[in-house]
């Protein structure tokens, strides 16, 4: 790819944003530029939630697993699914706990 031809095509575009918006080319990277800024800003944050939201719903299904290998000898299981692997995965052994008593009073 020629980068001059894509150095011709951005400045092209500044012009026309320029003249759409009456401002100069520069101030129209500037101010493009200081938009893009702003939406890694603001899409950061909730971007790390779902990551770690994911993350921690992994380690969920993994705890479940164990507690699925290791419990079946006691009599204790709880389904693998993704609404417990996320209590599970968000709340530790405390959502562990409330899952096994929702199975235990049947109300799961």
């Amino acid at each position: 790819m020629d980068l001059t031809l894509v150095g011709e095509a951005a400045g092209e575009l500044l012009e026309e944003v320029g003249e759409l918006t009456g401002l100069d080319p520069k101030m129209a990277a500037v101010a493009i530029f200081v938009l893009a800024l702003l939406a890694v800003f603001l899409f950061t944050k909730p971007i790390r939630w779902i990551l770690k939201l994911l993350i921690n719903t992994g380690i969920g299904f993994a705890a479940l697993w164990v507690l699925n290998t290791y419990g079946a000898q006691f009599g204790i299981e709880l389904a693998m699914n993704w609404q417990n692997a996320v209590v599970t995965g968000v709340f530790g052994i405390p959502g562990v706990a409330v899952l096994l008593a929702l199975r235990w009073a049947g109300l799961m």
